[in-house]
Order: structure tokens, then sequence, then C-alpha cells
């Protein structure tokens, strides 16, 4: 089937939508406006819910309850109320498949998540076999849309192009200082470290330092001390919130106070809480914050008027949810493939704005930008 081009809104609610402070106690199964008897079109959306990213996941639900709640305000999916099936992956490979199978026996064939990129690639080949749509807010390996499966999505960015963001604000800001480069052997941020020395050598500059470690406060008080002793003075680490919260902290503790990098891992308020003052001045590579948007205002005052700070993935989450309901109601279709088709072939005005995803699945949305810690919070970086 061939679609013409065109832009293709879907309707903001008026605003309404509860996120009360038990909604994450709530039961797998997440019941979205109508009663479960009237819903026929279910969406599965697959998040951490414990471990060490279910900051991230929170944010990730947040978004995803707003936009079926909104979605269903104005008539659902194809004229069809929208159920989602929450389920806990905890970032887990094997956890992630097993949610993907669950998807799989249950019939859900269109799905929001996963969040760590290790879990997107397990799960993705089992959607891509059962002819499932997944579309990610928060994945940013390149090798999952790399790979060309045509029922795999992002509305997040690439893992290559924050590297060269960040190897690119090192090099100019930093050209003369001694970096290290860190990562604590998980796979998210093992990947970022050797995309950014990488990008960092070709620029035709060599860090002083680039380990790993095991995560946890011995190591550290160990690693920290490293560091200082070899008299680095920027330090790149493209580990979690709470680990770089902790490691932050604790450097700070014995008296190490380098230029801290992060990535998007650490756009959580749970950094902040962790990092203490110890947080002010960190850097950090993220998407463009979507909450200055324009087509975004209604949705995060909605938001505030909650009393939510759609902080971090929580927009993202939205716009991924907000884009399966607006190419299944272009097409007027609840079909996984020719949802996935249509994501393809057309436009959509979106919180992110006008976009649309190229013939890998990644969204055609402005990257990565550099934001900086302040009392608790980030914003752009001067």
């Amino acid at each position: 089937m061939r679609f013409r081009r065109a832009v293709r809104r879907i309707g903001l609610a008026g605003g309404v939508f509860g996120l009360a402070g038990g909604a994450f106690g709530l039961a797998a199964a997440q019941i979205v406006g109508a009663a479960a008897a009237r819903a026929d079109v279910v969406i599965g959306v697959a998040v951490p819910r414990s471990g060490a990213y279910v900051g991230v996941g929170e944010q990730v639900l947040r978004g995803v309850q707003a936009a079926a709640r909104d979605a269903n305000a104005k008539g659902g999916l194809d004229g069809q109320t929208i159920v989602l099936d929450v389920q806990d992956d905890a970032c887990d490979s094997n956890k992630a498949v097993a949610v993907a199978n669950h998807y799989a026996a249950q019939g859900v064939r269109l799905v929001v998540g996963h969040v760590c990129s290790n879990a997107s690639l397990a799960a993705s080949e089992v959607y891509a076999a059962n002819g499932t749509v997944m579309i990610t807010a928060a994945s940013v390996a390149a090798k999952l849309t790399d790979r060309g499966l045509p029922t795999i999505f992002r509305v997040c960015g690439r893992d290559d192009d924050q590297a060269k963001l960040s190897a690119t604000v090192l090099a100019e800001r930093f050209r003369e200082k001694k970096i290290a480069i860190l990562n604590d052997l998980t796979p998210g941020s093992r990947n970022l470290a050797a995309a950014t020395k990488e990008n960092l050598n070709r620029i035709g500059i060599n860090e002083a330092v680039a380990t790993a470690f095991a995560a946890g406060d011995a190591d550290d008080a160990a690693l920290a001390d490293r560091l200082k002793e070899a008299g680095i003075a920027v330090a790149y680490y493209g580990g979690d919130a709470r680990e770089m919260g902790r490691l932050v902290r604790i450097s700070a503790e014995r008296g190490f106070r380098p230029q801290w990098f992060g990535t998007s891992a650490i756009a959580t308020q749970e950094f902040g809480t962790i990092a203490g003052p110890a947080s002010n001045g960190v850097l950090m590579t993220f998407y463009l914050d979507p909450r200055r948007k324009p087509e975004a205002a209604a949705v995060v005052a909605a938001f505030k008027a909650e009393g939510v700070d759609p902080e971090g993935s929580t927009i993202y989450g939205y716009a991924a949810l907000q884009a399966l309901v607006a190419a299944g109601n272009f097409a007027h279709t609840t079909d996984a493939k020719r949802i996935a088709a249509t994501l393809h072939a057309e436009r959509f005005d979106l919180v992110l704005g006008s976009v649309g995803f190229d013939n890998k699945g990644d969204v055609t949305a402005q990257g990565y930008v550099l934001y900086v810690w302040n009392d608790g919070a980030f914003t752009y970086a001067k």
C-alpha cells in the first residue's frame, strides 16, 4: 500500500489526565480511559520498574499513560479504546525477551519500549519475527535501527550521535586538560565510552586515562583516588544516574572535583538527589528538551497542573505512544504492519514537532545538545 505524503495531527486533550503518586504502584495491566470491557486495542509498555534505571522507566511510563488518556479522550486508536499492558523488564536482556514473548502470546502487536538498549536489542528480535511494532523512547544504541528491521522505531537519538557531540565538547572546551574516559562494564556505558574515545582520538586528542570499573562505593572511592593522583581534570562517564551520582558525591567527599561529564542516562532527578551539591556544574548530553517546544505546551501544562515536571524522557514517552496513534488514525487501522508502513511513509505533528521516521526507523527530529546541572536541575549549557 502506498500513502500520500501529508502532515496529520492528533488532538491533545484539554489537559485532563491523572498522575497521582500511586500510579506506579498499580498492577502490570494498566487500564487507561474506559473500562476494560470496552477496550479493544492493547498496547504493551515495556519499561524498567526495578533496577538501576527505574527512574527513566517512570518518566517514560508517565508520558505513555498521559498520551493514552489524551488519545482516548479524542476517540482512541482508530475509534478503539486504548489499554496499556505494562511489563517490567528491569533493563535485563533475558527479562526483555520474556516480556516480548508475553506480548506475542497475548496477541499484542504494538509496544512502546524498551528503555535500555540491551533490552531493546534482545526483545526486538522477537518483535520483528512476530510483525510487532516496537517504538522506544530511550534506547540509543545505533545497532537497534541500523539492522533495518521494518517494525522497529525510536523517537529518541542515537548513541553514535551522542558520542560525536561528547567528543566535540571535550575537544573544544578541554583540549589542554587531562581527560579520563570511564565505563562501568555495562553495555550502554561501555559502548558510549568506546564511541566517545574513538571520536576524540579521531579529532587528534588522546585521553590520559581510559578505564573500566565495577560500580560500588568501595570501587568508587578507589577510582576517585586514582583519578586524583593522575591529575585528571575532566572525567567522562556514561553510567546510570545512581552510579554517577554516587561517584560524583564520593569523589567530592574525598577532595576530588574534576569537571564531570555524563550522558542521557543521568537525565533524571535521581542523579541530582544522590550527588547533592556536588552535581552543580556537571555537564550532560541529552536530547533537545521538548518541554520548550510550542507543540508540547499543552501537555507540559497538564503535567504541571498535576504537580509533575515532565523532565527527561517523559515527553519522549508521550511522543512514542502519540506516534502509534497518529499512524493508526491516519491509516484507519490497528494492524501493526500497516501502522509500521505509515510511520515510515508519513510525517506527523507530535509533541516533538513535525517529524517522520527514516528507512531505518530513526526519528527525523533534532538530536543531542549540551546541558549543565545546577541546583538539582539541568538546563542548556552556554
